[in-house]
């Protein structure tokens, strides 16, 4: 690419370079700067008369013209389009389509009739133009006039004067002039690809609608959690996914969690690892404890963990007929499992439950609640 820029460099100064003020005798200084295709910017300097000589040369004069009523818009989009005879239909389909859709386009079959000089009118088009359009097939690349029109693209590119877009058809990308190895040449093979190069020129974007905020945003925005955005991410996923807010409810793998979530994997495991407290595997599996849904549910749940502990705790201690049943309690408050649970693990994670966690109740994560009622005792001292 190096060697690429180097030659186009030494082409420009030549070409730009070699006029010369006939009456002052001065030459224009060309500036270069950049280190690819993309960057690559020139600057001429020299006097008013010189650099206005060197625009006349190059096909970019300024002269006024009589205003046309049927002039496009000063700000349409304005094609200089380069081909050879051999692909005529084609460039004839791709003119018309253009035109058809609100951009201005240079094609000689139009543009060119009966006495007119070649010469000056494709310096017209070139110096008009605010896209210069190449149509790259395995019979236009080695031709000396399309590249002589590139050259005159490029410069123009170069200058900020237009945008330099090269489509192919039926030309591999290995094939592509060295010069333009480096820039993006989509193919033309149907009419959906037109209607992109339309699309392109005039600046309306690929990329579909701005959608609301991810959870990873959303919730850092409205949550005070102390974690990241990516741990909430992952926290609120569970909270809105389990059934009954006990452990490894719901089962899920890290790879179909970061689909769900919207993350990458590897942001997902980094989740993980600072949630690592709240889980039993974050490797392959992400084993949910219940100790999440008691830390978490306050933030987007309509209930909070810790106060419906303290409830539970207070009418442990003053009711000597409050039933121990996990079921009983669920009923008698009108709560879910989903919410009982974590209240009570919030008193177990503290000491102060009897731990009956039993395997097979799938609804409840202890099927009794038991205080110790010293540890309850001084637990609510303070608290009510």
């Amino acid at each position: 690419m190096q060697a690429v820029l180097k030659s186009l460099e030494a082409q420009i100064r030549e070409k730009i370079g070699s006029i010369r003020d006939p009456e002052t005798g001065e030459f224009p200084v060309v500036v270069m700067r950049g280190d690819s295709l993309e960057n690559l910017k020139m600057h001429v300097e020299g006097s008013p008369e010189l650099i206005a000589l060197v625009r006349e040369r190059m096909g970019d004069g300024e002269e006024e013209e009589t205003p046309d009523e049927n002039a496009m818009p000063e700000g349409a989009p304005r094609v200089f389009l380069s081909y050879t005879s051999d692909d005529a239909a084609l460039a004839e389909r791709i003119a018309t389509a253009l035109q058809a859709n609100g951009i201005d386009t240079w094609w000689d079959k139009w543009c060119i009739t009966t006495g007119d000089s070649l010469r000056q009118k494709i310096d017209e088009g070139l110096g008009d133009c605010t896209h210069f359009l190449v149509l790259l097939t395995p019979q236009s690349v080695g031709k000396p006039w399309v590249n002589q029109e590139m050259d005159a693209g490029l410069v123009r590119k170069l200058g900020n004067k237009c945008r330099f877009l090269p489509v192919r058809h039926k030309l591999p990308p290995k094939d592509l002039p060295p010069l333009l190895s480096g820039m993006h040449a989509p193919e033309i093979s149907a009419d959906e690809d037109i209607t992109q190069l339309i699309n392109d020129i005039h600046g309306i974007s690929r990329k579909p609608r701005l959608g609301p905020a991810p959870h990873a945003v959303a919730a850092e925005a409205v949550t005070q959690t102390g974690c990241s955005a990516a741990a909430n991410t992952i926290a609120r996923y569970f909270v809105e996914n389990t059934t009954y807010g006990r452990f490894a409810d719901p089962i899920i793998d890290v790879e179909p969690l970061a689909e769900k979530t919207g993350l990458t994997i590897a942001d997902t495991k980094d989740a993980l690892y600072e949630l690592s407290a709240f889980f039993k595997d974050t490797k392959i599996h992400a084993l949910v404890k219940a100790s999440l849904f008691t830390e978490f549910d306050r933030h987007w749940k309509p209930w909070d963990p810790r106060e419906d502990a303290l409830k539970l705790a207070a009418d442990i201690m003053n009711d000597p007929k409050f039933p121990a049943e996990s079921k009983a309690i669920a009923e008698r408050y009108g709560w879910e499992p989903r919410r009982l649970n974590p209240a009570a693990n919030y008193l177990f994670e503290r000491g102060l439950l009897v731990d009956y966690k039993v395997i097979g109740d799938r609804e409840f994560e202890l099927h009794r609640i038991v205080g110790k009622a010293d540890q309850l005792r001084r637990f609510l001292k303070g608290r009510q």
